[in-house]
């Protein structure tokens, strides 16, 4: 009796761990959940320079949180990307309603993801996003489920944002902990994180261990995942994300 009362209070215990940052943020009144989708702002957040007065090649990795409750828990990926020269970007991205596809159009790439304000992840730019921009074309093309989504565990947006950058030799972004889906990785158990050095293990997405030099240690439970980044100064909750003194991935100095 004494072992199932002890059994019963750590999973309490630990259910409240994993479900205390989405309820924190649920709390918070900072999402968008009660607007209607189809006024929700896709307004550009102004992130991004304007393809126009900007020559060179550009690679942006943006998120925002997901619309409605799933926002208390997860953001929304995406991938952007304008050529040298050209004038307009092309948004890489999965959506999950009407069609399940990957989608790769113009647009404005530093969007709102329906009232909620996009967050930029990394921005390469120059030559080193000219190499890349080929590889990632390639990377989008290949993409393995291009017809299939599943909010939770996966396959879904942050899972395709997730196997562009691996497939990517040089996109080396490390995706925030609460982009659920990311460590989807269908028949596989182990892969190479997406920040470039680092290995994890998964279960389909419903449970594995994560370790890389710009990601640090995560533990993924049933989706959500917890853990600290020792590089960033960090701690990782699962709704809110990581905690920290500063950003692991690469960003030039001239940022916006």
């Amino acid at each position: 009796m004494r072992r199932l009362f002890k059994f019963t209070a750590w999973s309490f215990a630990a259910l409240f761990l994993l479900l205390i940052g989405p309820l924190l943020v649920a709390t918070s009144g900072s999402l968008h959940s009660a607007e209607s989708w189809q006024t929700a702002s896709r307004d550009s957040a102004g992130i991004a320079p304007l393809p126009g007065e900007t020559e060179e090649a550009i690679v942006h990795v943006y998120g925002a949180r997901a619309w409605s409750w799933r926002g208390y828990f997860s953001v929304h990926t995406w991938i952007s990307t304008k050529e040298a020269g050209a004038d307009h970007y092309q948004v890489h991205e999965v959506t999950g309603w009407r069609r399940y596809v990957v989608s790769s159009r113009p647009g404005d790439p530093d969007r709102h993801w329906y009232g909620a304000r996009p967050e930029l992840y990394a921005d390469i730019r120059g030559e080193e996003a000219e190499q890349l921009i080929p590889a990632i074309y390639d990377a989008v093309a290949s993409y393995p489920y291009p017809t299939e989504y599943e909010a939770w565990p996966g396959p879904n947006s942050n899972t395709f944002v997730a196997w562009v950058i691996r497939n990517v030799p040089g996109l080396d972004v490390a995706l925030p902990s609460h982009a659920i889906g990311k460590d989807y990785l269908g028949d596989r158990v182990v892969a190479a994180v997406p920040g470039g050095v680092g290995y994890q293990f998964s279960l389909g997405g419903y449970f594995g261990v994560l370790a890389g030099v710009r990601e640090g240690l995560e533990l993924n439970i049933m989706g959500l995942s917890l853990g600290i980044n020792p590089l960033g100064l960090g701690i990782k909750l699962p709704g809110i994300g990581e905690l920290g003194l500063r950003n692991t991935n690469p960003m030039p100095a001239d940022n916006p």
